[in-house]
């Protein structure tokens, strides 16, 4: 039944299979623990305890987050809502209030901080590598686009004549992202590059020095290795460099309808979350700089 419930995200719901497998993973773990308990894999069996207890045990022993840990509850509630589709039960155990999450506001670089990085600098005769880890980080700062995002861009995805980028989002949910021409630039650079370097035919914009499509952990590895050399913030994923276009835009003039839709958020709530961040640096530049904020 895993397996069906597993398709019908794929195929039905058009879930990443980066998400499916998150899905798999966590009613796994309960399966496992489930089995421990009652020596049975059957968890169309489980009860409301069984979920309560698992949950406890996720965070008093394991040291779960409080927001992991609110999305294995939601892939339990979403798996036993499948099953009460297709009859195989007649409730659902998943009847738990969800541990509150403490939301703590986006980390996020200046404009200084990413002008000490130099990625808008490629020379001529800088190696394939150098030009493309340059241009990642530049194209996550100036679009926003999520890592899988970028991972899954494809040259045939860069419109050079109308300046934009389709990306393809959560759920398979197609965005059209604008870039400037100082990218355009540097994506034209990069491809020359690549086309002298890279021989195998792959449509990937971001390829291994061996021409296969750059996976997740590289390009997390490439790009935190490059802003750790410019901050010492705890935080500096590619995430941070989502924030930082979010949070540039807004402080720019931009309206959060208009950051929502570069984002490819499916809703407002999840974009107002910049507003805080301004208001923060609003607050900041105020006790810095009025002879009276103190």
């Amino acid at each position: 039944m895993l397996e069906e419930y597993l398709r019908y995200l794929q195929y039905e719901k058009n879930y990443s299979s980066r998400t499916v497998s998150s899905y798999r993973k966590d009613i796994n773990q309960f399966t496992a623990y489930y089995s421990r308990i009652n020596n049975s894999t059957d968890i169309s069996k489980a009860e409301i305890d069984d979920i309560r207890l698992w949950i406890a045990e996720l965070i008093s022993v394991n040291k779960i987050t409080s927001r992991s840990v609110c999305r294995k509850l939601s892939s339990m509630k979403s798996f036993y809502k499948f099953l009460l589709q297709k009859n195989i039960i007649d409730s659902s155990p998943v009847d738990v209030v969800a541990p509150k999450i403490i939301k703590s506001l986006p980390v996020f670089f200046t404009e200084k901080d990413i002008n000490l990085l130099g990625t808008d600098e490629i020379l001529p005769d800088d190696s394939f590598e150098t030009a493309r880890n340059a241009l990642m980080i530049e194209i996550f700062y100036q679009t926003g686009i999520r890592r899988m995002e970028l991972i899954e861009l494809k040259i045939s995805d860069i419109d050079f004549e109308r300046k934009t980028i389709k990306v393809l989002g959560k759920r398979r949910k197609e965005r059209f992202v604008p870039f400037g021409e100082a990218l355009e630039n540097q994506i034209k650079h990069y491809l020359s590059i690549r086309q002298k370097r890279i021989t195998t035919d792959n449509d990937y914009l971001f390829v291994t020095k061996h021409g296969r499509q750059l996976y997740d952990k590289a390009v997390y590895n490439i790009v935190t290795r490059e802003l750790g050399s410019i901050t010492t913030k705890t935080k500096h994923s590619p995430h941070t460099l989502r924030h930082t276009f979010a949070t540039t835009m807004l402080d720019n003039g931009a309206d959060l309808n208009s950051i929502k839709e570069l984002l490819g958020h499916s809703s407002l709530a999840a974009t107002q979350v910049y507003t805080h961040t301004s208001f923060k640096e609003l607050q900041k530049l105020y006790q810095n700089t009025h002879p009276r904020a103190n």
